[in-house]
């Protein structure tokens, strides 16, 4: 008899064939997201799961499932699992980075130029049918090239990100993160370390690329908000609740900074109020990695990392991407 194990939310057919040579796998073909009791009762008897960042697992999932042993998250980021807890009872967890690295950059970049050039706001303007005549200031932004980029964050797809703007767009590059990059990454990406006030202050537009945790919660809120440039962007593809949504509704709606690009939220998928009733966001619904080939290949890693991790195919026991290793090691 096969192992048993949840495909937690619909995904590629032929992710799903790969996964059934190995499992019997229970797939979640309606795509819902099951809340916990859903959730728990799902996964009794399943060895692994395979998992997206809207299925959360925490002590209380684990302790009810003990039989529980693999957890492969599609995604890069993992604030959805309680890895702690998974390690204290031995459940390895994987996620799938690198991958997305190029596509969510490049998504990166174009959430970014479009908050600065307000081709949101100019594009609804111009189905509501009012658009009469062509003048000087109609919808005037502020330039990509030339300007400064502030990165948050100088990971992957940070890196990935200032490259575009130093060697694509001319631009001056600063970032900040939680310890500075090499000086030959630095001198490939043409990036100068700054300390945060410094990279709020000085930014013509900020992105935000930084991982969410419990210490990074509300990084960017009024505080950090008020320091920026009037006439600055806030460009957000990382994770909900880096940012202070509500704070930042405030700062925009008193135009105290320019404009804001928004591909995650707090709470998502609910967006905050205020944050509709403003005109200078652009607003997504986490699509920075969607590209079909993208999304593919996290499927697929994901795959790797729980047919691996439960002992089978040609990496049997060395998954590609686990998250807390030391599970391996016990």
């Amino acid at each position: 008899m096969k192992p048993a194990v949840l495909v937690a939310r619909a995904v590629f057919p032929e992710v799903v064939e790969r996964l059934r040579h190995h499992f019997d796998v229970e797939v979640n073909s309606d795509d819902r997201i099951f809340n916990k009791a859903e959730l728990v009762e799902r996964l009794h008897g399943k060895v692994g799961v395979f998992a997206t960042g809207s299925v959360a697992i925490d002590a209380e999932v684990l302790d009810a499932n003990p039989q529980l042993k693999v957890v492969a998250n599609m995604a890069v980021g993992y604030d959805n699992l309680d890895v702690p807890a998974c390690t204290a009872r031995g459940v390895l967890c994987t996620n799938t980075p690198d991958v997305l690295t190029e596509s969510t950059a490049d998504f990166g970049f174009a959430l970014m130029m479009a908050t600065a050039r307000r081709v949101t706001e100019s594009e609804h303007y111009l189905r509501r049918g009012e658009w009469s005549k062509w003048s000087y200031d109609l919808f005037v932004g502020s330039d990509i090239h030339g300007s400064t980029l502030g990165i948050l964050g100088m990971g992957r797809i940070g890196q990935a990100i200032a490259r575009r703007g130093a060697h694509g767009f001319g631009m001056r590059v600063i970032y900040h993160n939680r310890s500075r990059i090499s000086d030959a990454i630095e001198a490939e990406c043409k990036a100068r370390y700054v300390d945060k006030p410094t990279l709020l202050r000085e930014s013509d537009h900020l992105m935000i690329v930084m991982p969410y945790s419990k210490e990074t919660h509300h990084s960017v809120g009024a505080a950090e908000l008020a320091m920026m440039k009037p006439t600055a962007t806030l460009t957000n593809i990382a994770r909900g609740g880096i940012v202070d949504d509500a704070a930042l509704a405030t700062a925009l709606a008193a135009r105290q900074i320019a404009a804001a690009g928004l591909d995650v939220f707090e709470g998502e998928p609910r967006v905050h109020p205020d944050l509709l009733k403003v005109s200078n966001v652009v607003l997504t619904p986490h699509i920075a990695s969607a590209t079909v080939a993208t999304r593919l290949a996290m499927a697929n890693l994901a795959a790797d990392n729980l047919i691996a991790g439960l002992g089978f195919g040609p990496r049997s026991g060395k998954p590609p991407t686990p998250i807390n290793p030391e599970v391996l090691r016990q």
